[in-house]
């Protein structure tokens, strides 16, 4: 079970970061749409991934008609605080692509009017304008993997007591 992450035009490094570190983690391939708001040596970046870099399944993209381009069949979901749906009124699937937009202004205006009905949010408060990208990120794909059953992910951990019970 494996979802792809898109990041559009991401603009803060620690936010990628921790995004790497989320899909190093679950087993998502994280997509990046350039350009980007910090070069990928950025000390912040590597220091928020971590050591996980080795897990990461990457592939970079100059612009979002090549993302598309690039996968043609896929199942697209727009995460955005304008989204029509709650992200957990979606029945997620494997390989399904969560895209999601630059810290300042989210995906293209574009995007979600043409795809209303794959345009989802995660419930706020009214006041609220959005939660942090690497969070949003986290709460999406941990709901995916839940509805899922966490298949392809280990359910017992022996990393603090050295046995699994």
């Amino acid at each position: 079970m494996s979802y792809n992450i898109v990041l559009v035009e991401p603009e803060i490094p620690q936010n990628t970061g921790n995004i790497v570190r989320t899909c190093a983690a679950t087993g998502a391939r994280l997509h990046i749409v350039k350009p980007m708001g910090f070069e990928i040596d950025d000390k912040k970046l590597k220091r928020a991934g971590l050591d996980y870099w080795h897990f990461l399944n990457i592939q970079y993209y100059e612009n979002l008609d090549e993302f598309f381009g690039q996968n043609k069949n896929g199942r697209f979901f727009y995460l955005s605080s304008k989204g029509t749906a709650s992200y957990t009124d979606v029945s997620f699937r494997d390989g399904d692509f969560l895209l999601f937009g630059k810290e300042t202004k989210g995906l293209p205006e574009k995007i979600l009017i043409d795809h209303p009905e794959r345009s989802i949010r995660i419930p706020m408060i009214s006041d609220a304008r959005c939660l942090n990208l690497s969070n949003s990120v986290a709460i999406v794909v941990y709901e995916a993997l839940r509805q899922n059953n966490f298949e392809s992910l280990t359910k017992e951990s022996d990393y603090l007591y050295g046995i699994i019970d």
